[in-house]
Formats: structure tokens, sequence, C-alpha cells
């Protein structure tokens, strides 16, 4: 990719907490962590909503966005993502306004149906019927954005002339990104209601196939309903932990990489590893190009191929959240990332270069000049004790 691209860099908070911890303590680390991201110069941080299954903590990501701005300063700040078929539109749309403003503008929408089975059952909502019903409230919900008066019936809402009681902070427009996963859903969503998309797994291998395929899906349906998707607005999330050695990095994750593909196996019902490599995970995780564990060159060499994969480019790249080290490895990969891999793609450092590989060619021309000008001071010296 070109170094003048300008990507953005960010982190996709699920969560994925051990059930063997203190879950208030759990919270405040992530709220800590995005404090930690902020100070790097981070752009985003996304929060999930799940109500089930004791590992992915937050019920509500607002509540996370808003305890998050008051203790930083600039990072923006998403639901990643909330899951639109739990909510009522009008209720919902009233809400964000509310926290758009409280937080000046930093405030941003990720959409989705919802990913854990266990929360619609208990809401006794139909699976198949999840993605129709993100589609339908999502529509609604940038009317009511937009300051239109709503009325619509559906099979599980109604709007009656529903309107809002304020506008988005400052007359801005909300960002708003629809999820997606493998399928065109996602995609197809995205270009009908003119939202960003953010590309949930994209370093597996299924995901990364259809990027390019996708992002065209995305594109024809914008066109067909008068709306532009932006690359800008596209992010791409990967699994990624750093460390200053590919030892060092292999030897952090194993301090909760075994609990986080049991969970995948067990309670999300997404394996993340085939049954037999199940004994040796990382590899398999490694090897597939689905987590990118090193030195931070190879967080490059996966945000590389990302985008070959998406055939075009995209905005921004988010890290998934996966507690895989421990609290303060995981704070030392964040920074690393920012330090080296921040700079390699957003041209931070060619100036600096060009003015090192100035002065070190001309090197033998100013030590001509120091010693000409060290010669002359002490030849002035010697004549003035003349």
């Amino acid at each position: 990719m070109k170094g003048d691209s300008s990507l953005k860099f960010g982190t996709f908070i699920p969560p994925i907490h051990s059930i063997k911890e203190n879950p208030t303590l759990c919270i405040e680390r992530d709220i800590k962590l995005v404090e930690h991201m902020d100070s790097l110069g981070y752009d985003e941080a996304w929060f999930g909503e799940h109500h089930s299954a004791g590992t992915e903590l937050f019920a509500s990501p607002e509540l996370m966005i808003l305890a998050a701005h008051n203790s930083t300063r600039r990072i923006k700040l998403g639901t990643g993502v909330s899951s639109l078929p739990y909510h009522h539109p009008l209720v919902f749309a009233d809400r964000f306004i509310q926290l758009h403003n409280m937080t000046q503008g930093r405030a941003m929408l990720g959409v989705g149906p919802g990913a854990l089975v266990s929360d619609a059952k208990m809401m006794g909502i139909e699976t198949t019927k999840q993605r129709d019903m993100m589609e339908e409230a999502l529509g609604d919900i940038l009317r009511l954005f937009n300051g239109e008066i709503v009325t619509n019936k559906t099979d599980w809402y109604e709007l009656n002339e529903a309107r809002l009681q304020m506008k988005p902070y400052a007359n801005e427009s909300i960002e708003v990104v629809t999820a997606s996963m493998v399928s065109p859903s996602g995609p197809t969503a995205a270009g009908k209601y003119g939202t960003g998309l953010m590309s949930l797994s994209a370093t597996a291998a299924p995901a990364l196939n259809t990027a390019g395929t996708n992002w065209d899906i995305a594109t024809e349906a914008a066109k067909k309903y008068g709306n532009e998707m932006h690359r800008s607005s596209w992010r791409m999330i990967g699994l990624v932990h750093v460390a200053e050695t590919n030892e060092q990095a292999i030897k952090d994750v194993q301090f909760g990489l075994e609990e986080w593909t049991q969970y995948f196996e067990d309670v999300a019902v997404v394996p993340m590893v085939p049954e037999d490599r199940r004994s040796d995970p990382l590899s398999h995780l490694i090897e597939s190009g689905m987590a990118a564990v090193g030195t931070p060159d190879v967080v490059i060499n996966q945000i590389e191929t990302l985008w070959e994969a998406s055939q075009g480019g995209f905005g921004c790249f988010l890290i998934t959240d996966h507690n895989w080290a421990p609290f303060e490895a995981k704070l030392k990969s964040y920074e690393l990332i920012a330090r080296y891999v921040f700079p390699h793609f957003n041209d931070l450092n060619s100036q600096r270069v060009s003015s090192n590989k100035w002065v070190a060619s001309s090197q033998s021309d100013f030590k001509a000049s120091s010693e000409r000008a060290t010669t002359e001071q002490i030849d002035r010296y010697n004549e003035s004790k003349d």
C-alpha cells in the first residue's frame, strides 16, 4: 500500500474476559486500555453488546463510551456493535442522540443483528429474523437521526409520528457503520442505508477471500439506493499481539489463549481452531494468517495482506481485543504498534529519513567545515595573545 494512505488505527473490544476474574475489575481495565490508547494517538475504540454467557460483559456499550469519554481527550468511541433487534428504534435513537451530545460528537454507532444465539433466545427472538429486524430498525433510526417524523408498523415495533427531541451534537452527522462477516448481507445493508462497513474477523480465510467481492456488493447496493460508499469508512478487524521479540510474544499469549479458544468452541459456537489443531491453537492461528503474533513487522505484513485483499484499500485497522496476554503485556503490545506500525503506514518519518540521509551523505563536507571553524577560532585566539 502507499505510504501516504493515512490509515487509522483502533480496537474492537467484544470484550472477552475470563470467568475466573472479578468482573468489575475487568470492565475497569477495559477503560484503562482506552485511556492508554488515547495517550498513544489511536483513533477509535469500539465496545460490544452482549447479554449472556458470562464472558462478554458489556450489556450497554453506551455506558462504556460515556465512561471512556470522561477519561480521554480525543479518541472516538463507538458501539461495536449495538444489536438493533433488542431495542425499540425510537428509544434507541433518542438515547444515542443524547450520548452524541454528551460526548460532544465523539460517539459513533456500529450496528448488527446480534451475535449470541443465547441473547436472542432469552428475548424470544427468532435468529432467522434478526438480520431483517436489524435492517428495519436501522432504516427508521437513520430517518430519526435526520430529523424526520416517522410512522411505521412492523411485526415487532410501531412508530406513530415518532420524532427526536434533539439534533446530533453541533448539527454534525453521526458516523454509522454496519457489521459484516462473510455473507453479502452486511455489505448489502451498508450500501442500502449509506453506512460505513466493519468487517469482523477480517483475517479469517473466508472473510479475507471475499473482502473485495463484498466491497463490490456494497458499492452496487449503494448505487441502487442513491448512496455512495467510501473506503475511508471501511474498518478491517484482525487478531494481533506484539512484543519486542517473536519468542516473547508467543510466551505472552499462553496466558489466556486456551480459555479464549474454548469460549468460541463451547459458548459462542464459532470454532476458531479445527479439531485436529486444538493441541496447538496458536500455530494454527499464525499459520492460517488469522493472527499476527510476534514483532511489529508481523502486524505490518498482516495489514498489507488485508490491503491487497480489499482490492483498493480501507480506512481503519482495528485490533480485536482478546486478553490473550497479561494486561501489562497487552498495554505494551498496543504501545509497540503505535511506535512502529503507525509510522510505516502513515508516512510519519519520511522527512526524518531524508534529513538523516542528507546529513550522513554530507559528513565529509560538514567535518571539513567544522575543522576549518575550529582552526580559525584557535588562530584568532593565538593572534589576540600576540
